[in-house]
């Protein structure tokens, strides 16, 4: 893509808390690529993660000290949890940026987990209210904003589930498994508005919950992923956002509709 490509066009970023995101990524290649953004974070979410939360003031600095001449940043601290989350996340973004173009939800709630024996009725809702029914509903703001024009693009984020099993995390998986179930039918329903709707599948990322002194699981386990990518690595952040900005970009205008997995070669078995 050349340089400047997203020069004049307007996007919202969810889930850009901390600088080894996925969010951070994303956004950081829209930013060099001459978009505007308006970034979403909940730093409470992370603070109580094994990796931590970064300060958002620095992660806001860092990005803003990407934008190329004339691009501008707005952002917000928004649970989307709470059931108007989404209505204040598009309507923040707007009251800074104006008409939106693009919408990428990569926010996902991390905890709360289990297998099929352990999971309560709580952690499936948490998840689904925080990892579904947000994406669907800013998904419909963002939808109802956009007057038509060329561009319109919204990405939302599944996971393994689409490609084996994730017996360990029931919850976590079923409200991503809704997304990627949707993702056809609410395409259709968007294309025809000059929104373009595809998924993706990022794969082992390691986004600080890979890493032996912060991990949200035991060490075996992550041996195990890790012997699994032919590449000897786990994936790294800019790996699907470089994806997702093809996507975004005028480039990916004939991807409509996708459940996308970049892994790397990820096997499973």
């Amino acid at each position: 893509m050349e340089s400047t490509s997203l020069a004049g066009r307007t996007f919202v970023v969810t889930g850009v808390s901390r600088r080894r995101g996925i969010g951070y990524a994303v956004a950081s290649r829209l930013a060099e690529l001459g978009a505007s953004l308006f970034l979403h974070h909940y730093a409470p979410h992370d603070a109580a993660q094994p990796w931590g939360a970064d300060r958002i003031d620095d992660v806001v600095a860092s990005l803003r000290g990407r934008l190329q001449e004339g691009a501008t940043l707005g952002h917000a601290s928004i649970d989307l949890a709470r059931h108007d989350g989404s209505e204040q996340l598009i309507g923040e973004a707007r009251s800074v940026l104006g008409h939106l173009d693009g919408l990428v939800c990569n926010h996902a709630r991390s905890g709360g987990d289990g297998r099929l024996d352990e999971i309560s009725w709580e952690d499936l809702d948490a998840h689904w209210q925080v990892n579904a029914r947000s994406t669907i509903l800013a998904t419909q703001q963002f939808a109802d904003q956009h007057d038509g024009r060329e561009g319109g693009r919204v990405i939302w984020m599944t996971s393994g589930q689409v490609a084996g099993p994730m017996t360990g995390e029931i919850a976590y998986a079923a409200s991503k498994a809704a997304l990627a179930g949707l993702t056809a039918s609410v395409a259709d329903h968007l294309v025809d508005r000059g929104i373009l709707l595809n998924t993706v599948n990022p794969g082992p990322v390691n986004t600080g919950y890979l890493d032996d002194d912060t991990a949200d699981r035991p060490l075996g386990t992550l041996r195990d992923v890790l012997a699994h990518c032919p590449s000897g690595r786990f994936g790294e952040p800019d790996d699907p956002a470089r994806l997702i900005a093809w996507l975004l970009s005028d480039e990916g205008r004939w991807m409509v509709g996708q459940v996308l997995s970049t892994e790397g070669g990820f096997r499973r078995w």
